[in-house]
C-alpha cells in the first residue's frame, strides 16, 4: 500500500505529514529566531560589563572578583541543566522549550536593569543560565526531528545552526554596545525585546518536531547515553570544544594587548591599539563563516567520518600556518601576507567539524526519545571542552605566550583525529534521502 493511500486511511498520519513538511519550510524562520536569542545574550552579556563598571564608578562595591563570579554563576547554571532541559526536550515538544528560554533570557535581561543589588544579579545570572541550557538541546533535537530522512537538507540546517551561533555573537557585542550608548539602563528592556521576538519566532516556526513523555524521555537519556557513537565522539567533541576555549578565551585578548612581544609576531601585537581585537575576532568570525556556508552545500555528499578527518587534519595545518606566523616578525610582509591567506582557506576547511559531527549525532539519534538528552550531552561535553580550554589557554600562555596557545590547540586536534578515525565507517556514512522526500 503506497504512502498516499496510507495517509488518506490515516487522518494522523496525515496531518503528521503535514506538520512535517511545515516544519521544514519554516526551518529557515527557526535558525532566524536561534540567531536573534544569540543575539540577545550576546548583547545582554556585554551590557553587564558596561553596566558594572558604571556603578563601580559611580562608588558600588562592584570588582573583578564580582564581574568574574557573575560570569562563573552563568556558565555553571547551563552546564548542570544542560542534559536536564535535553530530556525536557524530548518529553515535551522542543518548541515549548525554545519559548521557555527566551521567556527566561528577557526576564533575566529585564532583573537587570531594575535593581542595582548584587543578589538580584546573581538570580539573573542564573536564569540566563537555564536559558540558554533550554534552546540549545531544543533547537537541535528539532533539527532532528524535521530533518529526518531529508540528508542534504539536515547538512545545511546544521551548517546554518553554526553560522547563526556565530552571526548572533559577533552581532550581540555591537548591538550592546551601541544601545547602552543610546539608551542607557534602557538598554536591558530593549535586550529583553529582542528576547521575546525571538520567542515569538521560535513559537511559530518551530512545528513539525514531536514529544515523547516524561518516561521514554529518560529511557531515552539512558539509551543515548550507552550509544557507542555518542561514547566515541565524546572525546573528539571535548577536545574541540577545548580549542574553542584556548582561543575564544580572554586569555588571547590579554596576549595580543601585552606590553610585551617575548620575541613574538603576535605576542603584544595590538599593545597600542587594544581596540583592533575585535577586528581580528570579527575576522576570523567571517572566515569561518565563509567556509560553515560552503560546507552547507556539500556535507551531504561526502561521509561524516570524511568531513571530520579532513576538517582536523586542516586544523593541524592551521597551527602550523600560526606558527609560521608567530615567528614571522623579521620576515618580509608580502612571506605574512602568503603564510595569513593560507591559512585563512584552512580555517574554512576545518570549519566543517562541527556541522559534520552533529549531523552524525542526528544521523545515530534519529528523531526519536532520547535526541533531546544526546544534544544535552553535547552541550555538557561542550561546556567542559570550553572551561577546560580556557585553564589550559592561561597554563600554556604563561610559559609560551600565543606558541603555547598553538601547541595547546595542535595537541588537542590530534587527539579527536585519533578518536574520529577510530569510528567505523558505517557510523560516518551518509543516510540515503527517502524518495519524495524534500
Amino acid at each position: 500500500m503506497n504512502e498516499m493511500v496510507v495517509a488518506e486511511l490515516d487522518p494522523g498520519l496525515k496531518q503528521a505529514g503535514r506538520r512535517l513538511i511545515q516544519g521544514r519550510q519554516r526551518l529557515p524562520l527557526v535558525l532566524l529566531g536561534n540567531a536573534l536569542l544569540r543575539v540577545a545574550g550576546s548583547a545582554g552579556g556585554i551590557l553587564i560589563g558596561l553596566y558594572l563598571a558604571d556603578l563601580a564608578n559611580r562608588g558600588l562595591a562592584v570588582d573583578a572578583l564580582v564581574v568574574g563570579a557573575l560570569a562563573s554563576v552563568s556558565f555553571i547554571i547551563e552546564l548542570i541543566a544542560a542534559l536536564p532541559m535535553g530530556v525536557a526536550s524530548d518529553a515535551l515538544a522542543p518548541r515549548a522549550l525554545l519559548v521557555l528560554s527566551a521567556v527566561l533570557g528577557a526576564i533575566a535581561t529585564q532583573l537587570f536593569g531594575m535593581s542595582g543589588l548584587l543578589s538580584i544579579f546573581f538570580i539573573a545570572r542564573a536564569l540566563e543560565g537555564l536559558a540558554g541550557a533550554a534552546g540549545g538541546p531544543a533547537l537541535l533535537a528539532h533539527i532532528t526531528d524535521v530533518t529526518d530522512g531529508a540528508e542534504a537538507l539536515r547538512g545545511k540546517a546544521m551548517s546554518f545552526y553554526e553560522l547563526s551561533l556565530l552571526v548572533g555573537l559577533a552581532l550581540g557585542g555591537v548591538v550592546g554596545s551601541v544601545l547602552w550608548g543610546i539608551l542607557g539602563t534602557g538598554a536591558f528592556a530593549a535586550v529583553a525585546a529582542v528576547y521575546v521576538l525571538a520567542g515569538g519566532v521560535c513559537a511559530y516556526s518551530a512545528v513539525g518536531s514531536r514529544k515523547h513523555g516524561a518516561s521514554q524521555a529518560l529511557g531515552g537519556l539512558i539509551r543515548a547515553a550507552k550509544d557507542p557513537a555518542l561514547l566515541r565522539l565524546a572525546p573528539a567533541w571535548l577536545c574541540i570544544n577545548a580549542i574553542v576555549g584556548l582561543w575564544l578565551g580572554p586569555t588571547l585578548t590579554f596576549l595580543f594587548t601585552l606590553d610585551n612581544r617575548h620575541g613574538q609576531f603576535l605576542t603584544g601585537l595590538f599593545a597600542k591599539e587594544p581596540e583592533r581585537v575585535g577586528i581580528v575576532l570579527l575576522g576570523y568570525a567571517v572566515v569561518f563563516a565563509i567556509g560553515v556556508t560552503l560546507w552547507s552545500f556539500v556535507l551531504h555528499r561526502f561521509a561524516r567520518k570524511t568531513v571530520l578527518t579532513v576538517a582536523l587534519v586542516a586544523m593541524l595545518l592551521v597551527c602550523l600556518g600560526l606558527y609560521l606566523l608567530n615567528q614571522s616578525g623579521a620576515w618580509p610582509a608580502w612571506v605574512r601576507v602568503v603564510i595569513l591567506v593560507i591559512t585563512a582557506i584552512l580555517i574554512m576547511v576545518e570549519s566543517g567539524f562541527t556541522p559534520a559531527a552533529l549531523s552524525l549525532l542526528a544521523d545515530v539519534v534519529g528523531a526519536q526519545n532520547g535526541r533531546g538528552a544526546a544534544m544535552g550531552i553535547y552541550n555538557v561535553l561542550l561546556s567542559l571542552g570550553s572551561l577546560a580550554g580556557s585553564i589550559l589557554g592561561g597554563i600554556l600562555a604563561q610559559q609560551f605566550f600565543i606558541n603555547g596557545i598553538v601547541y595547546g590547540t595542535l595537541v588537542m586536534a590530534l587527539i579527536a583525529l585519533l578518536t574520529v578515525r577510530a569510528l567505523p565507517a558505517t557510523q560516518a556514512k551518509q543516510i540515503p534521502t527517502p524518495r519524495g522526500n524534500a
